[in-house]
């Protein structure tokens, strides 16, 4: 198992949700985070929460779908802290409707916060890990990066892509021979708060697909499964594992049944969504 204690954190989107939560816990194992989020807001109510941890914590306001931005606060990073060991791509965004209710430059934005940021960080970070042959990426995905959904396709599109890029950039370390370089793909369901709340299943979706509580729930995946485990794909709770097999083993007619049977086309309905979850 690997000891984080003395480690060096970024984490995008830190400030609130899934980051903040990951952010304490990895506080508590003894690293130093640094905490990028573009809501000043958000980054202000996070500085009073963790005031007590003093210098191993630096805050950035940084929006990481600006590539010089993140450059930029890469160097403050470094310059601060010193070379970053663990880099986790939490950031996100969500714009819920049909495809073509809002024009495309809507959803290249929803693909710039959700995918194309990780390419500026990882960019950013990922050479000195190998220089070091040390380090690990941590990419959230979603459970929507496993089976499609209505009303979410830019952001299910995105997340897909984010599970392909890690496991490419995984097979890219081992090909190259930096075993020491590690990347896990996370994937969460759909939480009670935070961007999905108030998005709604019927009895057998909520079933089929059960709310993850809080946030915690997932910063406890993130560090105990893929940091110190290992792990090359969480999914957190149990049950995704069942959509990609579903597919695998059902006809399709037989999916869509039980996809329409379980309010998944109507979940969206009637739900704007809490957006940037930054």
């Amino acid at each position: 198992m690997t000891q984080l204690s003395g480690s060096k954190a970024v984490i995008t989107g830190g400030a609130m949700g899934i980051g903040l939560a990951t952010a304490k816990r990895l506080l508590d194992e003894g690293c130093q985070v640094a905490i990028w989020d573009i809501n000043k807001e958000a980054l202000m109510q996070a500085e009073k929460e963790l005031k007590e941890e003093g210098d191993r914590v630096l805050f950035c306001q940084c929006d990481v779908s600006d590539e010089e931005q993140v450059y930029h606060y890469a160097q403050v990073v470094q310059n601060a802290m010193g070379q970053v060991d663990i880099l986790i791509n939490n950031a996100g965004m969500v714009v819920p409707g049909r495809f073509c209710q809002y024009k495309p430059s809507v959803r290249e934005k929803e693909t710039r916060v959700n995918l194309l940021a990780m390419y500026y960080t990882i960019y950013a970070f990922l050479p000195g890990m190998y220089e070091r042959n040390c380090g690990h990426i941590v990419n959230i995905s979603s459970g929507a990066g496993l089976v499609g959904m209505p009303d979410l396709a830019a952001y299910c599109a995105a997340k897909w892509a984010v599970y392909g890029l890690t496991e490419s950039l995984r097979f890219e370390a081992i090909v190259d021979g930096k075993t020491g370089v590690h990347f896990s793909s996370v994937h969460p369901g759909i939480l009670k708060k935070g961007m999905f709340e108030g998005s709604k299943l019927n009895l057998l979706g909520e079933i089929m697909i059960p709310r993850v509580n809080d946030h915690d729930s997932i910063a406890g995946v993130i560090v105990n499964r893929a940091l110190k485990k290992n792990r090359y794909i969480v999914k957190f709770p149990k049950s995704l594992h069942m959509g990609p097999l579903a597919r695998g083993l059902m006809p399709d007619r037989m999916m869509n049944s039980i996809m329409l049977l379980a309010g998944i086309g109507d979940s969206m309905k009637n739900w704007t969504g809490s957006g940037r979850d930054q």
